[in-house]
Order: structure tokens, then sequence, then C-alpha cells
């Protein structure tokens, strides 16, 4: 017979449920029987049943009728402990998810970017995130430095590339690749026959480049690269996309200037050629708030870490200052400066 409990003294609230309890509750209404359900735990019959009275007090009903031969679950321990499992399986699926989130195999990761994704550090980099991290969402947002680190400062993105870090004012920041300055010219250029441009080859041409709304300082730089005292270069500063300015070359409205990772992508009638001189590099960092405890940010930093001491490392192996690889542009091979040429820094970027 069924046992009729007094309501719980803690009133008409909910009553305090221990789930450890609930487990062995769990275990005597699966194999019904105390002494098999202690078996199980590898605890005593008498600790057992002390606990499941215990819950049942709590509850106020019993869950199970008691026999010499076993005991049968009662129409309420039915009820009882059919959402009690199902409860406690959402509340391991909450563990196991939090779990992977604290490890950042889950959740999400937002990223901004100024350079192309088409080849390089950069595309190899989220790949291989995405590759090890499967259920980690990624956001990625095309801008300027300062928007970037205006959204990383408000957590709107988790880390950013850029170039300049004068602005990344309470940021961290850290130094992961290099790329090479490429001048995109018009395929009918009579420049296009050189394997590489110097910058005095610019000065009689006018050259258009990006310019983000409040990324100015990019734009005067590359101004005074060119400017000497016999000459002020023909600058025309476009708030326009990376693809809109390759249309713009090649419709002679002028000559670009452009990263290496962009010179993947082919774009018709405009050829790429590399500003000659292995200081003529573009050193991009990561910027992020040093209190993100997102677990995601913290996974990705560390294999951009490793993969950024694997290139140094491959290119410290390679005698002399300057590895060179070939590669088709326009139809003409064209050799590149290996990523790790200590140099000096342009902040230039379009």
């Amino acid at each position: 017979m069924s046992r009729n409990k007094s309501p719980s003294k803690r009133g008409a609230g909910s009553p305090a449920v221990n789930l450890v309890s609930v487990t062995h509750a769990l275990l005597v209404g699966e194999h019904l029987s105390f002494r098999r359900a202690a078996s199980v735990l590898g605890i005593r019959q008498s600790a057992i049943s002390r606990r499941v009275r215990a819950l049942e007090d709590e509850l106020g009903v019993s869950l199970f009728e008691r026999h010499r031969s076993g005991v049968r679950v009662t129409n309420a321990g039915a009820r009882f402990l059919q959402q009690a499992r199902d409860a406690l399986g959402q509340l391991d699926y909450a563990a196991k998810t939090a779990g992977a989130a604290g490890r950042g195999a889950v959740g999400g990761l937002g990223i901004g970017i100024l350079s192309s994704m088409a080849s390089g550090f950069l595309r190899e980099l989220i790949q291989r995130y995405s590759e090890r991290h499967p259920e980690v969402g990624i956001q990625i947002l095309e801008g300027a430095s300062a928007d970037h680190i205006t959204a990383v400062r408000k957590r709107h993105l988790d880390v950013a590339f850029i170039l300049d870090t004068t602005d990344a004012t309470g940021c961290e920041t850290i130094p992961l690749w290099n790329e090479r300055i490429f001048v995109v010219l018009p395929d009918h250029r009579a420049l296009r026959a050189r394997k590489e441009i110097e910058w005095q080859d610019l000065h009689n041409e006018h050259l258009i480049v990006r310019q983000s709304e409040r990324d100015p300082a990019l734009c005067d730089r590359l101004t005074r690269r060119l400017t000497d005292r016999n000459h002020s270069p023909s600058v025309e500063k476009l708030n326009v996309g990376r693809e809109t300015l390759m249309h713009l070359v090649a419709l002679g409205r002028g000559v670009g200037l452009t990263s290496e990772a962009t010179i993947a992508t082919p774009f018709p009638k405009v050829v790429f050629r590399p500003i000659a001189g292995d200081d003529e590099l573009l050193q991009f960092c990561a910027a992020w708030a040093p209190d993100n405890d997102n677990p995601a940010l913290r996974r990705f930093l560390s294999l951009a870490r490793t993969m950024a001491k694997e290139k140094r490392r491959l290119s410290s192996t390679v005698s002399g200052p300057t590895l060179f690889r070939s590669i088709i542009t326009g139809g003409i091979s064209l050799p590149l400066a290996c990523l790790g040429g200590l140099a000096k820094r342009l902040g230039l970027l379009t």
C-alpha cells in the first residue's frame, strides 16, 4: 500500500530536491530493487534506502511500494521518475555544452579584417581553426582599423586584424604576419613589362587608393612615401571596395596599390607587380580586449601564435635575407619576398 506523506514543512513552495537522492531513486526504479541499486552504486543498501525515504518525505508522496521480493513503482513515483529522468538528461546536456564552450569547442567568434582572404596567413588561419572547431560560429566583418578597434572595445568583435596599432589603446596586440605591397596596373600600361616597380616609377602616375571613412591615416602615409622636394604625388582617395578599385584601374582611371593576399584573385584587364625592395612589407597584427574571456578567442589566438612561429621558423631556415618563390600573375612569373624579412614596415593597405 502506498504511504501518504504529510506535506513538507517548507509550505506551499517547491520542495528542495537533492540530486543525489533523485539519482538513487532512478536506479531503484530501474532495477526495482534497493539491493541491486546499492550494488550498482557500490554503497550499502541502508544508505540508498535512507536517501529515497528522505526524498519521499520531501516530496510528500511515496515513490515505491516496498515488498520482501522487491519494490513496485507507485503512480506518483512513475510520473516523478519519468520527469526527473528527462530533467537530468537536460542537465547532463547543459553540463556537456558548458564544458564544450569552456574549452572553446562551441560558441561564436567575431573577426574584423582589413586584408583580402584570397590567400595567405589569414585564410590559412581561419580555415585551420574552422576545421579544428567546426561547432564555433565565425562572423567576419571587413572594414577600417578604427571601426574594428571600436567594435573590439564594445565586444561587438572578439579580435581584429589591423596594420596600425597606434589607436589600439587599451587592447592587447601581437604582430603575426607580413605581406608585400603590390601595384595594380591596367594590362595595357607600359609598366606591366617590369618585374618589380620602384616608388619613383609611380611619380608620374595618378594613384587611386581605397580610403575607409575613418581611416585617412593610411592614405596620408602613402602620400608621404611618394612625396619629395621636387614632386607631389597625384593621389585620389576613394571610399570604395577592393573589387570596385580593380575595375576602376582596368578602366584606366589610375594605378592602385594592394596587399599580397589580394593578388591570388584574378581581375579582368589588370596585372599586379610588387614594389621593389625587401623592406616594403605590411605588418598585420591581431588586437583584442584583454578582459575578453571568450574561450573560442583564446584558442583562436593560440593557433595564430603557433602559426606565426611556424612561419618565422620556416623563414629562418632559408639562407640569405629573402626567399623567392614563383607565382603567375597576369601571365608573368614574379618573385615574392618571404614573410620573414626583417625590415621597416610601411602602414598602407588598399
